[in-house]
Order: structure tokens, then C-alpha cells, then sequence
């Protein structure tokens, strides 16, 4: 009984040994058996894309597409992101359903014309690249989001001013100069990112657009246009790292109501020009004066002379309009 209960213990103990410790691979075959293991899971993956329509290679190390074999035309979101792909694969450009596409760090160099295929195309992440322009047709695709931070970029081209639907554009950390005014054009926008480029000024178009979130900071910014008191949606302004003079630093520094209250300042006092013949206030009293005029050539020069006490004699010239040759009378209020 003794002996038949250590036959028991030594198979158990044999079994034991056998199984508990595992296989002892050597590097050779621990290689062969990763290679395997990442082939069999990328094409677990392309089968996963052909029955979802959604293709996921990220991460993967991949210098060239891999789904040549498999019918991947159904795809309405890929993600090739984090690999090594010099350009974007022009099977890819051929996914009519085609709503999202990342491809995010990766070698890319320029974006092939064949994208204007992806007629459903609404995000795009083309960031950390190797791009040195953004094509004038990429504009032509209904884009909601477009992300081209960290490239080469040194300028945007003013067909962007087409990308009506477009809500979210970051084109920070790229070595752009200036804006172009069209940007203005896009009705849609809610964020807009700038940051750390070598602007040296912002477009006054920005101030008409619905913007919640402005991102201009390390730039070399000095002013913000008076105009942008306009923006009523905005929630979030970053400026910080620019050398602001208007508003001043220490006004940027004490957040957005502040900001918006210099520049609301700033625009009551470029209302009022001194050709414009708003004259000082002088008290409480109201005169109506009629000016004479005296033509000169093509000016009309007007002196208006007052004897009230503290006021001073004004003189504007005005240029000559052709359909109204003569300023017959002007109200003027003064406060005495």
C-alpha cells in the first residue's frame, strides 16, 4: 500500500515537473514563434476589418499595407497610426465609406490627390509627419476635424476657406507664418489650435466666427485685434509665450474677462477719431451750430470757431464727394 501510494507520488511529482514548469524554448524558436504570433494577429485583425469596417494595424511597425489580399472597400474607420509608412497607401483611398482615418506618427511626406476619392471623409489625422504643404483638394472633402499638428508646414493655403463643415482645426507646432484671412470663412469652427508657429499676428476675420476655444500661445503675437471682443462663445483663450503688448502682459495674465474688457476699450477709443468731429465734452449744455463751408479744389475745409469758455478752435478736412458738393449744416452737441 506504501509502495503503491509512492508509485501515485512519483507519477504526480513527474507530472508536476512535466507541466508546471513549461517549455524551455530556446531564442531561436522564441523568435520564430513571435514572428508567428504577429502574422496570425494581423491577419486576425484585416478578418476583424472585413466583418466590421473597422481596420485597426496601430502600432504594428508596418513600411507598407498589409491587406492587399482582403476586401477592405466596406471600411468606414482606419487606423494606421504609429507605423512607418512613407505615404498613405492608395488602397486606402479607395474606401468610398471611409468616415475616420488616423495616421498619426508616421514618415508621410505629402497627401496623394487620390483622397478626394473619400467623399464621406469627416476626421482626418495626418499629425507628426514629415508634410511640407497641405494640397488645395484636401479642402474639397467634408472634414469636420482636421489634425496636421507637428509637421513641416510653413504656410495654409486660403482654400481652406472651402472646408465650410470643419469644427476643429489644430495646425499647431509646425513653422507657419501667417493666416490666411479665409480662415475667417469657416462658419463652423469651434477650436482652433496655433499654437507654436512664427505668427506675428492674428487675422481680425477670426473675430466673426462661433470659436469656444482659441490656442495661439508661443507664437510672436504682440496684439489681439479689438475685433475679437466679438467673440461671445469663446470659453478658453491660451496666449501665454507671445510678447504681448495690447492687451499688456500683466492684463493677459489675469485671465479672459479681463482681456475682453481692454479690448472693448480699445474699440470705444477708435471709434472715436478726431475727424470725425466729436468734440469734447464741455458740461451740460446743448448747442445746435450751423458750420460754414468753403470749397477749396476737391476739399472741403471746415472751421468751426466757439466762444464758449474751455473750448478750442477745431479745423477738419474732408475729401470732396462728387454727389454732395456742399455740407449745408451740422449738429454738433456739446456739453458746457
Amino acid at each position: 500500500m506504501a509502495s503503491s501510494q509512492g508509485g501515485v507520488g512519483a507519477v504526480t511529482a513527474l507530472q508536476s515537473h512535466h507541466y508546471s514548469s513549461g517549455p524551455h524554448w530556446s531564442p531561436g524558436i522564441s523568435q520564430y514563434q513571435h514572428q508567428h504570433h504577429t502574422a496570425r494577429s494581423l491577419d486576425r485583425a484585416l478578418e476583424d476589418a472585413v466583418c466590421s469596417g473597422i481596420l485597426n494595424l496601430s502600432g504594428r511597425k508596418l513600411r507598407e499595407y498589409p491587406g492587399m489580399s482582403y476586401d477592405l472597400t466596406d471600411t468606414t474607420q482606419a487606423d494606421l497610426s504609429k507605423n512607418r509608412l512613407t505615404e498613405i497607401p492608395p488602397e486606402v483611398c479607395l474606401f468610398a465609406p471611409l468616415e475616420s482615418l488616423n495616421l498619426y506618427h508616421n514618415c508621410i511626406k505629402c497627401i496623394p490627390e487620390a483622397i478626394i476619392n473619400l467623399q464621406m471623409l469627416t476626421y482626418l489625422d495626418i499629425s507628426r509627419n514629415l508634410l511640407s504643404v497641405l494640397p488645395k483638394y484636401l479642402f474639397n472633402l467634408p472634414l469636420k476635424v482636421l489634425v496636421v499638428s507637428n509637421n513641416k508646414l510653413v504656410s495654409i493655403p486660403e482654400e481652406i476657406g472651402k472646408a465650410k463643415e470643419l469644427m476643429e482645426l489644430d495646425i499647431s507646432c509646425n513653422e507657419i507664418q501667417v493666416l490666411p484671412a479665409q480662415v475667417g470663412r469657416l462658419q463652423a469652427l469651434r477650436e482652433l489650435n496655433i499654437r507654436k508657429n512664427c505668427l506675428h499676428m492674428l487675422p481680425e476675420e477670426l473675430a466673426d466666427l462661433p470659436l469656444t476655444r482659441l490656442d495661439f500661445s508661443c507664437n510672436k503675437i504682440t496684439e489681439i485685434p479689438p475685433a475679437y471682443r466679438k467673440l461671445r462663445q469663446l470659453q478658453h483663450i491660451i496666449l501665454d509665450n507671445n510678447p504681448m503688448q495690447s492687451p499688456p502682459a500683466q492684463i493677459c495674465l489675469k485671465g479672459k474677462v479681463h482681456i475682453f474688457k481692454y479690448l472693448n476699450i480699445q474699440a470705444c477709443r477708435m471709434d472715436k477719431k478726431p475727424d470725425s468731429l466729436d468734440l469734447p465734452s464741455l458740461g451740460k449744455r446743448s448747442w445746435r451750430i450751423f458750420i460754414p463751408v468753403r470749397i477749396t479744389g476737391l476739399t472741403l475745409e471746415l472751421v468751426v470757431t466757439m466762444v464758449t469758455r474751455g473750448c478750442r478752435r477745431l479745423r477738419s478736412d474732408f475729401k470732396h464727394r462728387p454727389d454732395k458738393a456742399v455740407l449745408s449744416a451740422m449738429k454738433c452737441s456739446v456739453s458746457a
